[in-house]
């Protein structure tokens, strides 16, 4: 079986880099940061051939230009993927949180693979944890201690890592969605989802209750959701639209909706949308409350007061860098609590703004870092030096002033 390239470029004559991940189209947040792996690997080596490794190919070659060939690695003979890695100059893994418990050892045989076939690797802004099973653990330990460079989003994921036994230097920045473009949500976008124009609008991200609520069943998760939805829309005379950042997300959308006292005012995103123009949507909102870590870094980079509801470790850690309120948790007796936070978040907002762009900035620098070390690394690869400075010339992080309050 071959494969054929996903677009059409000439042959370019650069190093041939790949990047493994979970893509394909299977979350919003993942496709993001593949959006801008490929943007910082195309800055700092615009002769680069980017061979994207996918779980979904023929979703990656319609979505991301940028790459140069597409391989599919799920579902397809294992020799055809090993076929890939000797041709490769750099093996980029991540980002994103894919070093967890079923699935770590998944991609890191991939990364054996290529390191024993003399392929430099490194580990782009990855995410990691919980990592409790054996194998995984071993596979972490084992394959990151001979990467070329290892850099994670969060602290949690650098203290996972030192717990499983991992005996390096780990680099902490920041997630790669932050240095994020939006695309236009344009008026014509929200008459069709059926938004009413000139309405103060709050943006919820839900999820499966998972271990954000583990104490809940879903019908006791969705209630209380739904607790907080209607607070906002009684508390701001607001409307609410719910962003699935995965497929499954719609139906636990539904049931949030299902369980509210005015579900005439709340909304569900149906399109089929470009994290860029998820993140122009965001633009719209006066206020977010949500779970999925990608949607509180899309609200935070437009500005908007926001209150992430932890599941993970990686919510808890943006939460504090962002300044937000980092609750410890999400059950049915803390509504109170819950909705004293999002009152609270409303109210301080004005004074928090310069703050929230102030930190944004700091996070975004913090991303950039993760590309600047891994043209670092192409340099230092490159036969004869690099650039005359090491690295590409770095552009402004997108971070919208914070916007003024609906009247």
């Amino acid at each position: 079986m071959t494969t054929a390239p996903s677009h059409p470029h000439p042959a370019r004559p650069g190093p041939r880099i790949g990047v493994l991940g979970s893509y394909g189209g299977f979350n919003t947040g993942d496709e993001a940061i593949l959006t801008c792996v490929l943007s910082c690997l195309r800055a700092q080596r615009p002769d680069a051939r980017l061979v994207v490794m996918s779980r979904n190919a023929e979703h990656t070659r319609a979505h991301h230009p940028d790459a140069d060939e597409v391989v599919p690695w799920e579902g397809v003979s294992r020799n055809h993927v090993l076929d890939v890695l000797p041709g490769l100059d750099l093996l980029v893994l991540g980002g994103g949180g894919i070093l967890y418990d079923g699935e770590a050892r998944r991609y890191l045989r991939l990364v054996r693979a290529a390191q024993t076939r003399s392929v430099p690797t490194f580990a782009y802004a990855v995410g990691a944890g919980p990592l409790t099973e054996a194998e995984d653990r071993e596979a972490v330990r084992t394959v990151l201690a001979d990467m070329d460079d290892v850099v994670v989003r969060d602290e949690e994921s650098r203290l996972v890592l030192e717990e499983v036994g991992l005996e390096r230097e780990v680099t902490v920045t920041a997630d790669p969605a932050l240095l994020l473009g939006p695309e236009p949500f344009t008026e014509t976008m929200m008459r069709d989802e059926g938004i009413p124009a000139g309405a103060r609008l709050v943006g919820m991200s839900v999820r499966e209750p998972g271990r954000a609520a583990e104490k809940l069943d879903e019908g006791d998760y969705h209630a209380l959701l739904a607790d907080v939805a209607d607070f906002l829309v009684r508390r701001l005379d607001a409307h609410v639209v719910f962003l699935p950042m995965e497929r499954h997300d719609v139906r636990h959308a539904h049931a949030v909706l299902s369980h509210m006292t005015a579900p005439d005012k709340g909304r569900i995103l149906h399109g089929d949308y470009s994290p860029g123009q998820v993140l122009g949507f965001t633009r719209h909102l006066d206020v977010a409350v949500g779970m999925r870590l990608h949607f509180v870094i899309f609200a935070a980079l437009s500005g908007v007061p926001v209150l992430p509801l932890p599941y993970s470790g990686k919510v808890f850690d943006f939460a504090r860098r962002l300044g937000a309120p980092a609750l410890v948790g999400v059950a049915r007796e803390q509504a109170g609590l819950l909705l004293a936070e999002v009152d609270r978040m409303w109210d301080e907002y004005p004074r928090r703004r310069d703050d929230l762009r102030s930190r944004m900035r700091k996070l975004s620098a913090a991303a950039r870092e993760t590309c600047v070390r891994c043209g670092s690394l192409l340099d230092a690869l490159r036969e004869g030096g690099g650039t005359e400075d090491g690295t590409a010339a770095e552009e402004e992080p997108y971070v919208a002033e914070p916007r003024p309050l609906h009247a």
